[in-house]
């Protein structure tokens, strides 16, 4: 007999662990994703990627707005009597009483290695506390967030030079690969599962716009983690004469001077423990993205302009 399989996600990230599924023969009976958003000025909706993909793959979809208090979902997941249930950063915590309408579970495949990182945003904590290493767990959902029960981890190096987007795709395609080797032991019931130690729990909270904010007295290693753990959104950003400024790309360099001091006609700017980072990619607010070198022919921003924190 078939089994039955529920596909829980909504960003980019969860897109090629779904189709690797799909594509080696795992029914998917249905998935679950979050509802379409407006764009900004309301002028479009914008499906999730997880949705689009269902589209494309025929797979039989749903997206309602909250699953709590929700007795049409709750009657339709336990009239299907699923096997098992895959959740890969759905955005929703999954109600208690759900979790026991699959004979084997809610399965989740997080961005990091729990117990570190439990939370809404893993990847791009982990690059901005420069970790030396990330990966995924295949854990038990639970009441607590994050916090069930490791069957498997996989681990990879974090390349300092890899922004978020980057490092969310490597994870992503690992995830893809790995579920494969996973699944039918979860199925039949040959996983183990081992309560992680959460004394040594951190969490991942939600990125705040204002975090993307440079402090040019910090550290270069450090600003470069929040430029690459804040790619491509929110950015990290600085101010100057009263425009904002979001730097997409840098690099460490050796320019001396003042904290937040212009040292190079190549926008080399000077922050904490005589280093500085040189900007490759910026945008000013309301403009396009520019290579450093396109930029600074109609820059106001010269060799000796003071940057503040503002």
């Amino acid at each position: 007999m078939s089994k039955k399989i529920i596909f829980m996600g909504t960003p980019i990230f969860a897109v090629p662990i779904l189709k690797s599924l799909y594509q080696n023969g795992y029914p998917i009976s249905v998935v679950y994703t979050q509802p379409p958003q407006k764009s900004h000025r309301g002028q479009k909706i914008n499906k999730s990627p997880v949705q689009g993909i269902s589209e494309t793959l025929n797979i039989d979809f749903r997206i309602p707005q909250n699953l709590n208090n929700n007795i049409e979902e709750y009657d339709f997941l336990k009239k299907m009597d699923a096997d098992l249930a895959i959740v890969v950063a759905y955005g929703q915590i999954i109600p208690k009483e759900f979790l026991s309408l699959t004979k084997k579970g809610f399965i989740n495949i997080h961005a990091s290695i729990l117990p570190k990182w439990r939370g809404a945003a893993p990847i791009q904590r982990s690059i901005m506390n420069l970790d030396s290493e990330t990966g995924i767990s295949f854990m038990k959902i639970n009441e607590e967030l994050d916090s069930g029960p490791i069957s498997k981890i996989y681990k990879i190096k974090v390349d300092q030079n890899l922004n978020a987007q980057e490092v969310s795709e490597q994870l992503s395609l690992l995830a893809a690969d790995k579920i494969l080797d996973n699944i039918d032991d979860i199925l039949d019931d040959k996983s183990e599962f081992i309560e992680q130690d959460h004394s040594k729990s951190t969490y991942a909270k939600k990125i705040l716009k204002s975090e993307g904010q440079i402090d040019w007295n910090d550290d270069a290693s450090k600003i470069i983690g929040k430029i690459n753990g804040l790619y491509p959104s929110p950015g990290a950003f600085f101010n100057f004469n009263g425009e904002r400024y979001k730097i997409l790309k840098a690099e460490i360099s050796n320019g001396f001077g003042k904290n937040g001091e212009v040292v190079s006609d190549n926008l080399e700017i000077a922050c904490g423990t005589n280093k500085s980072i040189k900007i490759l990619e910026i945008q000013r607010e309301g403009k396009k993205v520019q290579k450093v070198g396109e930029f600074m022919l109609g820059s106001q921003i010269r060799k000796g302009s003071i940057i503040k924190n503002v």
